[in-house]
């Protein structure tokens, strides 16, 4: 890269001739001969395979079968789940898993298979290991649901980290879902998935890849069963999937393949097999539960890039309860920092912040500050004196602290990996809550610096410590998220460990569910911007991220009245219900868009917080099951192939079917329905599924279906919590669960177990195990009676 090259880049990005500009360049310029100084050149490789099967040796759960040239170890776990690491690979350490590795299954023994190869035969998943090392995963009842081929490594000849490759094989009829936070989906169509996470560096819409969390989490839905496989990898690579083609007649049926491509670190995986519910809570028993949000976090929030000052707060605000909006959270965006500087505020445009919160809090809203990691590079910055003295940030092969450039301008970069540096960071929260703060949302962590050319983040031959294994950026960089909010996490429980935290973060890995959830990011303003929104929510969650939101409105341009209502009405029905924009763009407040779009928005807030029971309930279950939120709609009926190909609805929870508008002037709009009996909750007209309904789908509303026979925690007109119950069709019964939050402390909630059925020409609600016999003990509503 000459000078002329820079200064070509520099000006396609806009910088020339500014201050931050030629910080950029030299930033760049820096990363560039870092890399070019520090990591291997390309060299000579030698390509490997297992070759032929040698030996065995048992081990609890499965045991090591050796090959000619490598080995493998299966090991089947108490709770299912199967491990397989390659060539010694252990399941730890590991970013991914809650704690250590389960317990293996004592049942479960490696025993010789047919022509040379060994299985394990276990209560849920029978794995076959072939004479040359593929993997057979297969039901209990012989099915295969995945093959994978025996892998292929190219090692240096100097002994540098070594790329692999593994192919597999999957049923015709499976669909792909998965891979983290993806634009495209839910369902990936065949292509290249990048393996590295990424800020696009604006706006995106569909089909923009990668993005801000990417994750080797495959689930994969068939008519057999549903199977999830995890790579637990953190180093870049890129998984290409190509779905397969049933054939016609008498013809021969394509199998669908994957290869997941990786450019260093070791081959292991995980796989559970199952139905899509047993699979996820598999998947949260291995990688930890879902953090519990605070109740007023399910609420509605608001927040800009450019509120400015405590005035245009007070405004904003005034605005929502003049006009009897209900209003939950405000978030600070980094113009209320000062110079952007993280840990710090503005003194002139928030001279009283923390009476400011304890002022909003009074009225029922909380403060959310934004958290970016990079620290502004100059002596004189407390953040920056004092993580020099812990030695907390990264630092390159030579020992020098690593800068780059990000909104307050040059900066350091604290090492999330390890544990000293997650440690002093955890100390900084002190201040955002003494500021008066009641959340937090990690930003710009993938980590972000900005660049004229290439990539916007660390030099890949930065230096990290790993836990103190030591290396370099290429293998931390996907987990340099998750070790953030691991610290923001730890810090806010240690500060106020009678409330639970609450922090989402835009960039993350696998295990992030453990410290609080995400949302879509930079999502561009139009009408495919807000399809990407549902894709991204429906992925995420596939991925064992329950918690997680869109901008709504979009974050750049201004929307017309139409597509904010539209983005408005579905983001009342996901986790976080956040309007968003950046700054300079056109404003999210409801009233801006006339009388017409603000009397609906009012429906639409009035409705979320009647429902907020609801999704107490649902955030609760997340917890204790791993089931997110918002799912697909084949999430009970895998084995229906027209549910697997459905992306324009989903479930909420089990009780509700959300289908929003996702098309301009749409005023009607079709509906695929799973089995049972479904209700418009507008019109209380009752549909049987399965099968697709035509539905009216005016300005004022979205189609919303409650499942026949449901019981639906909702707030009552009296504030306390009331059950809404849909009538099941006559001889079937029905039920649901409800969760009565016990505040928004770490005590325990009940679960109330309810059950619906017609008796004597009536339907009759009963609690199970209630210590009042079969009466609710709550006021009952049923609905659907005339539908």
């Amino acid at each position: 890269m000459n000078g002329r090259d820079l200064v070509r880049s520099v000006k396609a990005v806009g910088m020339v001739g500014t201050a931050q500009g030629l910080r950029t360049v030299r930033s760049s310029w820096r990363r560039w001969r870092a890399d070019a100084a520090a990591l291997e050149p390309p060299g000579a490789e030698r390509a490997r395979v297992p070759g032929a099967v040698t030996a065995m040796e048992p081990e609890p759960g499965g045991g090591v079968v050796r090959f000619a040239r490598a080995e493998l170890r299966v090991r089947v776990t108490a709770g299912g789940a199967v491990f397989l690491g390659w060539d010694g690979a252990a399941p730890e350490p590991s970013y991914a898993l809650a704690c250590r590795s389960p317990e293996p299954d004592p049942r479960a023994v490696l025993e010789p298979d047919t022509e040379g190869g060994w299985r394990v035969v276990s209560e849920r998943v029978t794995v076959v290991v072939s004479r040359y090392g593929a993997v057979e995963l297969r039901t209990p009842g012989g099915v295969t649901l995945r093959r994978d081929l025996p892998p292929r490594w190219w090692e240096r000849a100097d002994g540098g980290a070594a790329r692999w490759v593994q192919r597999s094989e999957v049923p015709a009829d499976a669909r792909f879902f998965g891979l983290g936070g993806r634009s495209s989906g839910p369902r990936l169509r065949n292509g290249t998935y990048r393996l590295w996470n990424t800020d696009p560096g604006g706006s995106f819409g569909p089909g923009d890849d990668p993005l801000y969390i990417t994750m080797p989490v495959q689930m994969v839905v068939a008519d057999a069963a549903t199977h999830l496989v995890f790579h637990d990898n953190t180093w870049e690579g890129a998984v290409s999937v190509h779905e397969g083609v049933e054939g016609a007649g008498s013809g021969h049926d394509r199998v669908g393949s994957c290869e997941v491509r990786m450019s260093g670190g070791p081959l292991r995986y995980w796989a559970m097999v199952g139905t899509p519910a047993r699979v996820l809570h598999s998947w949260a028993s291995l990688t930890g539960p879902p953090a519990l949000p605070p109740s007023w976090a399910l609420g509605h929030h608001h927040a800009r890039w450019g509120f400015g000052s405590e005035q245009e707060v007070r405004r904003i605000v005034a605005g929502y309860q003049e006009r009897g909006l209900p209003l939950d959270a405000v978030h600070l965006d980094i113009d209320h920092y000062e110079a952007h500087q993280v840990f710090t505020v503005d003194r002139d445009r928030f001279p009283k912040l923390p009476q400011f919160a304890d002022e909003l809090r009074k009225g029922g809203i909380r403060l959310v500050s934004i958290v970016d990691p990079a620290v502004k590079s100059e002596r004189g910055v407390e953040a920056y004196d004092s993580g020099v003295a812990a030695d907390a940030f990264v630092r390159d092969a030579t020992g020098r602290l690593v800068r780059g450039v990000v909104w307050p301008g040059e900066s350091v970069f604290p090492d999330f990996t390890d544990p000293r540096a997650r440690e002093w960071w955890a100390t900084l929260y002190k201040e955002r809550v003494d500021q008066g703060f009641s959340g937090f949302w990690h930003d710009m962590n993938e980590p972000v610096s900005f660049a004229a050319f290439g990539e916007a983040t660390l030099p890949r031959s930065a230096r990290h410590s790993l836990e103190g294994r030591g290396g370099d950026h290429r293998e931390a960089h996907n987990v340099y998220a998750l070790g953030m909010a691991r610290a923001g996490y730890g810090a806010l429980r240690e500060l106020h460990p009678e409330e639970r935290p609450f922090l989402f973060s835009r960039s993350g890995w696998a295990g992030m569910q453990r410290y609080g959830g995400t949302w879509s990011g930079d999502v561009s303003t139009g009408w495919p911007g807000l399809r990407a929104s549902l894709s991204l929510v429906l992925g995420l969650g596939l991925c064992g991220v329950p918690y997680s939101g869109p901008d709504v409105g979009g974050f750049d341009g201004s929307p017309s009245p139409e597509l904010y209502l539209r983005w408005f009405q579905l983001g009342a029905y996901l986790p976080l219900f956040r309007t968003h924009a950046a700054i300079g763009a056109g404003r999210r407040e409801p009233w801006g868009f006339g009388d017409e779009v603000l009397g609906h928005a009012r429906e639409v807030l009035v409705e979320r917080r009647r429902l907020l029971p609801y999704f107490v309930t649902l955030a609760h279950l997340a917890r204790r099951t791993g089931a997110p939120y918002v799912r697909p709609v084949w999430w009970g009926n895998p084995e229906d192939r027209a549910l697997r190909d459905c992306e324009d609805a989903f479930l909420l929870g089990d009780s509700l079917l959300v289908a929003p508008v996702l098309e301009s002037g749409a005023v009607r709009r079709a509906v695929r329905l799973p089995p049972g009996r479904w209700y418009d909750t507008a019109t209380g007209r009752a549909y049987e599924g399965p099968g697709k309904v035509l539905v009216d789908a005016p300005l004022s509303r979205i189609p919303v279906f409650a499942r026949g026979g449901t019981v639906l925690p909702v707030r009552g007109c009296d504030g306390g919590l009331e059950l809404e119950v849909w009538a099941p069709a006559e001889g079937r019964s029905g039920g649901g669960l409800v969760v009565a939050d016990a505040g928004d402390g770490w005590a325990e909630a009940e679960l109330e177990r309810f059950t619906t059925r017609w008796t004597e020409g009536r339907v009759v609600v009963e609690r199970e195990g209630g210590e009042d016999g079969p009466a609710p003990g709550r006021p009952v509503r049923v609905r659907g009676l005339d539908g």
